[in-house]
Parts: structure tokens; sequence; C-alpha cells
């Protein structure tokens, strides 16, 4: 007998923050990052050309503070993040300095992790934890 839940998720259909200023949000994902949106009426914006989700994780936001700060405690100075994302370049540092010289503000830069990844985060105008990484995990043929 199948015991499978009839709502067992089967992949990410989706996924995208919601904005409240949509220009500074265009300005990150369409023009830092290069991702070629289709613009409906109302403004609202999607793509279906972007690779999916290699990873879906619920992230304990004192893990998520001990990768940006070193720390179990997020900054009270920085917004709480509700959610992450991240997006795979293939050279993390010059993709972090490109985005440094349009003004935005890393809260980690070009950092080595132990499972092998390289990752700069920072706070979407949104509150959505960015990340910007290299992954080769995610790279190797299977």
């Amino acid at each position: 007998m199948d015991k499978t839940p009839k709502s067992a998720a089967l992949f990410i259909a989706g996924f995208g923050p919601i904005v409240t200023d949509a220009n500074a949000s265009r300005d990150l994902y369409s023009r830092a990052f290069g991702i070629p949106f289709t613009e409906e009426k109302g403004g609202y914006l999607h793509t279906e050309s972007l690779q999916g989700a290699n990873t879906f994780a619920l992230w304990p936001l004192t893990q998520a503070a001990q990768s940006c700060f070193g720390t179990d405690s997020w900054r009270s100075d920085i917004p709480v993040p509700q959610a992450w994302i991240e997006f795979d370049v293939d050279d993390v540092e010059a993709a972090t300095a490109e985005l440094e010289s349009q003004g935005y503000r890393m809260l980690v830069r070009n950092r080595n992790e132990p499972w092998g990844q390289t990752v700069s985060r920072l706070i979407g105008p949104e509150g959505l934890l960015v990340g910007i990484t290299f992954t080769p995990s995610m790279r190797e043929k299977k």
C-alpha cells in the first residue's frame, strides 16, 4: 500500500521574492544577475529559462547568521531574511566585485566553505538572503 501523501512535493514549480520596491528588485535580479524576465500586466516579472533549484532546504536562522557573521545571532541592524536563494556563477570574486561596484553591500565576500562551495552573500531589496556561489559538487557530471 502506497503511503506517499497526495500532497507530496515533486519539484519546485516556482520561487521568487515578494517585492515592495519593484525597481530595486529588477536592478538586482535582471540587471545585476542578467536574468531574462518577461513582463506581464501589473509589473509581474517571470522567467522559465533559468535552471531549477538543486537544493531546497529549511535553513535555521542561527546557521544563516553563523554563515554571514560568525555568530548564532542575526545582527539587529540588518533585516532578518524570510528566505534564501543562491545563484551559481562561474566567478564569485568577479561577480562580487561587480555587485559591489553597483552599490550592493556584501555580508560575506568570497568565502570558501568546508564543503567546497565559494560564496558571497547580500540582503536583497525585499529582505531575501541572496548568495552568489560556485558549487563544484553541483557541476560534476552524474
